[in-house]
């Protein structure tokens, strides 16, 4: 999901006070360390303030510190710093022989050129939708990659990754990633929600309510608005699907971690999504609102 935040603030060197718009982006203020999955398999953290909510957004990737050590998606620029720092906190650039892509978003490809410079023995897991949609914005090195579509298997030393579409997406290119070892999957985009007011750790910390609405807003407005529209025995089949993997756990770009004692019932959420009611969307007078506010501030 490509999340832009437009900061407005006041300049002291403005000999005018008005408010000046600057689309640079800034450093996330709240910071989550790592969190440890399973043995070698470790999620790594970004949050976001939501905009105009007392809301924050997970922004999340992945590690998984096998013998063959591999990223999944790459974080975003405006995390750079302590992105690259967590990261190479548990495996070392030399030592990273995969990088997966999950799609395109800037959120999961802002640190790809540092992090294909700074691990010369990796190869990229992409595909040619990824490659093509991506292009105008990074050249790819198409010797160091390997096109992994949905349904294919790939070996990476001690394990298997299985290549599993998760049943909402964004992007043509969208794969996620089912470490067939430990169960742990990588969903993406799917199963977003944001957490209210600081971030929590697992979905189990969230209010049920809470969950299900923040999911519906997510879904609905930000990652597949389709989904209303979808055959409900063909949408049924595709979480089968993903399902009847053996899923033991789900990683997933923005929500807290789902454990194993909440996978049956995030899965359940997403089959109640088509007939959900759909919630208001933020308008013009949400942002007249976070004007104002920022104004009087």
């Amino acid at each position: 999901m490509l999340v832009v935040h437009l900061a407005m603030r006041g300049r002291t060197d403005n000999p005018t006070g008005r408010m000046e718009m600057s689309f640079s982006p800034e450093a996330p203020p709240t910071y989550v360390a790592p969190t440890r999955v399973d043995a070698d398999t470790w999620v790594i953290h970004q949050v976001q303030q939501a905009l105009g909510a007392p809301l924050t957004v997970y922004l999340n990737s992945m590690i998984i510190a096998g013998s063959q050590p591999a990223i999944i998606d790459t974080g975003s620029p405006n995390n750079r710093t302590q992105w690259l720092e967590d990261v190479f906190g548990i495996v070392e650039p030399g030592d990273v022989r995969w990088v997966f892509l999950s799609h395109d978003d800037s959120d999961h490809t802002g640190n790809l050129a540092e992090v294909m410079e700074a691990c010369p023995n990796a190869v990229l897991v992409c595909s040619w939708a990824i490659v093509e949609r991506f292009s105008n914005a990074f050249r790819f090195p198409l010797e160091r990659c390997r096109w992994l579509n949905d349904g294919e298997s790939l070996q990476i030393g001690d394990r298997t990754i299985l290549a599993v579409r998760p049943p909402v997406y964004d992007s043509p290119a969208t794969r996620g990633f089912l470490d067939q070892r430990t169960g742990v999957y990588w969903a993406v985009d799917a199963f977003a929600t944001p957490c209210p007011g600081g971030p929590v750790p697992t979905v189990a910390d969230l209010d049920p309510t809470f969950w299900a609405e923040g999911m519906a807003m997510f879904i609905n407005h930000a990652l597949s608005p389709w989904i209303g529209l979808v055959d409900r025995g063909r949408y049924g089949a595709q979480l089968d699907r993903v399902s009847a993997l053996g899923v033991s756990s789900i990683a997933t770009a923005h929500s807290p971690l789902i454990t194993s004692s909440s996978v049956d019932d995030a899965f359940a959420l997403l089959r109640r999504l088509p007939d959900m009611q759909v919630p208001p969307a933020p308008d013009q007078s949400t942002l007249d609102l976070i004007l104002a506010a920022a104004s009087a501030a």
